[in-house]
């Protein structure tokens, strides 16, 4: 048996995690597998309810998990309090610290079906499969920050600190993954300024006779981003710093068609947190317009990396392909022509591929 910790969270968090839950609940009857499922207050909910953004009865069931599934949390209606106890600092960041989350995993995988929807041309962005592993506890968010008063102004500052063992643990995961894929990593820095990139450069190259089957290439992260737009599909696996990867993964999540689409995964620690990459779209909370897939694609993730359920992770992923192939579409991936459906429904139409698959 699976324990899973299920935050729903703010905003279309509700609405989109039961969606996952229940395609987990097919897996778990398709494959005997057992999963327990034990929900629990975070974010603006939680400080609605109990006063503070991650309490510490959700953080003790998600250390006793085996894995957490997060919906969203955050919106206008808690963004008056200081930023230190705003929903999304006081509860991501430490639920990744206390977890010992040190790698955020974004694919971008374009869906056929979806080449249309896609900002760029067809031919531009067809065959985008890409991964980007991202440092998630160290630069520019978590080194020394200041803002003083100097003379008549200010000043401030915030500092991009990386060790030797930060970068070689990322570095690491990220060549394992990309052994496991079509063996070529992109390391992205910005070497040619940043001191803390020369020191990236030098441990990811340390680790390169490791691994002699991939392929290793430096980009700078300027050129990374362009390359994105101009020819995706010449990524496999990414690998960047913190602030680095928070940019390059948003950008990558529209080569996809929607940011909808987009699942996400925080590993390092014995217990892994999936999420969808979208925020918690308070716009259109409770009117069933929320795209559920890439909350899904997340739980297709958890069985991968958490439970080791490759088969049962592909064919989750293989019955949101068939959904798409057959022209359902929630509002953010619809385009005329294809059938407009609402959360739940997307859903149920998932569900009903995976049995009959």
């Amino acid at each position: 048996m699976y324990k899973i910790a299920v935050l729903p969270g703010d905003g279309i968090g509700p609405e989109i995690v039961p969606e996952a839950v229940k395609v987990l609940e097919v897996v778990g009857r398709r494959t005997g597998i057992e999963f327990q499922f034990t929900e629990a207050l975070v974010g603006g909910a939680a400080i609605d309810a109990r006063g503070q953004a991650l309490p510490p009865e959700t953080l003790d069931l998600c250390r006793q998990s085996d894995a957490v599934l997060l919906g969203a949390v955050g919106g206008p209606k808690w963004d008056a309090l200081p930023p230190e106890e705003r929903p999304e600092t006081a509860a991501l960041l430490p639920l990744r610290k206390e977890l010992g989350l040190y790698a955020n995993l974004r694919p971008a995988y374009l869906f056929e079906p979806l080449a249309e929807a896609s900002p760029l041309k067809r031919e531009i962005v067809a065959g985008t499969d890409l991964i980007i592993v991202r440092e998630l506890t160290g630069g520019l968010y978590f080194g020394p920050k200041k803002r003083e008063k100097a003379g008549a102004g200010e000043v401030a500052y915030d500092t991009m600190l990386y060790s030797t063992a930060e970068i070689e643990r990322i570095a690491r995961l990220a060549f394992e993954i990309a052994s496991s894929r079509r063996c070529h990593l992109t390391s992205v820095d910005k070497a040619n300024v940043l001191t803390s990139s020369r020191l990236w450069r030098d441990t990811v190259d340390g680790l390169k006779g490791e691994f002699p089957e991939v392929t290793l290439e430096h980009m700078y992260v300027d050129n990374c981003a362009m390359q994105l737009v101009r020819r995706p599909a010449q990524f496999d696996v990414i690998v960047t710093e913190n602030t680095f990867g928070d940019i390059l993964s948003d950008q990558a999540s529209v080569l996809t068609g929607s940011i909808g689409m987009l699942p996400s995964a925080s590993i390092g620690g014995q217990v892994a947190l999936y999420e969808p990459v979208h925020g918690s779209a308070p716009d259109i909370a409770g009117q069933q317009k929320a795209n559920p897939l890439a909350t899904i694609l997340s739980a297709a993730m958890m069985l991968k990396y958490s439970f080791k359920m490759d088969q049962a992770a592909a064919a989750v992923e293989a019955a949101v392909g068939r959904v798409l192939a057959k022209g359902y579409r929630t509002a953010d991936i619809y385009v005329p022509g294809t059938s407009l459906v609402g959360t739940a429904e997307m859903g149920a139409l998932v569900r009903r591929e995976l049995q009959e698959g």
